[in-house]
């Protein structure tokens, strides 16, 4: 039976947050099945943002608002575009359905160059994995890390 784990917080422009999923022994899958970021102040007055936040497999080495679906470490990404004179948000979400063992990264960005933080949460699901999936997602978050 699967449950439901949320994370939430805040995240200065062009920081990263690490969210600590590893388990002794790996057992333990995650999949994304929410994603969702916010502006400290929503719709403020005089408030223009163009926030990109990504989830990846490991330490990004080059936070920015570049977004490569290429990547094999991006797991999720959301676009939120927050303009004070357009009168509405928009917010693309996509992440994909990939399960993992170890630790994420989160990092937030503000293409038009803003300073604001904001806001995030993610819903992972959890599953057990036996011990030759384990032992395959974590050789391959392994493999990834070398390879860097």
């Amino acid at each position: 039976m699967s449950k439901t784990l949320s994370y939430r917080g805040k995240i200065d422009m062009g920081t990263e947050n690490r969210i600590k999923l590893a388990t002794k022994q790996g057992k333990v899958g995650y999949k994304i099945s929410r994603f969702e970021i916010l502006p400290t102040v929503p719709g403020g007055s005089g408030v223009t943002v163009e926030y990109i936040a990504k989830i990846t497999k490991v330490k990004d080495p080059n936070i920015g608002p570049t977004v490569d679906f290429t990547n094999g470490d991006l797991l999720g990404v959301v676009y939120y575009q927050d303009h004070e004179n357009a009168g509405y948000a928009y917010n693309d979400i996509i992440f994909d359905n990939q399960i993992f063992n170890q630790d994420i990264f989160i990092n937030i960005t503000d293409a038009g160059g803003g300073s604001s933080p904001c806001n995030y949460y993610i819903e992972l699901e959890t599953m057990a994995i036996d011990d030759v999936e384990a032992t395959m997602l974590t050789l391959q978050s392994i493999k990834t890390i070398i390879g860097q």
